[in-house]
């Protein structure tokens, strides 16, 4: 099973999540196109949710792969 990255970059899904917030609280909406404008935040946060889980997994990756110590010591090392 291979993951699908999400269809939005984490900014374009932020800046429209930032958007959809400032909408809502502006206020003025119906019932319907505010549950519509929720509805949205919330797969945006998701997306949003997704790349920063996957920059964390990498982050920790390369922090792992800079703590292991060399399997075999440098040339000329003296132990």
């Amino acid at each position: 099973m291979t993951e699908e990255k999400p269809e939005l970059s984490y900014e374009q899904a932020r800046d429209e999540l930032t958007d959809v917030v400032r909408r809502l609280e502006a206020g003025g909406l119906t019932l319907e196109e505010s549950l519509t404008l929720w509805q949205r935040g919330e797969k945006l946060a998701g997306i949003c949710e997704e790349w920063l889980e996957g920059a964390r997994a990498r982050l920790a990756a390369a922090m792992s792969e800079r703590a292991e110590p060399s399997a075999e010591p440098a040339e000329g090392a003296p132990f």
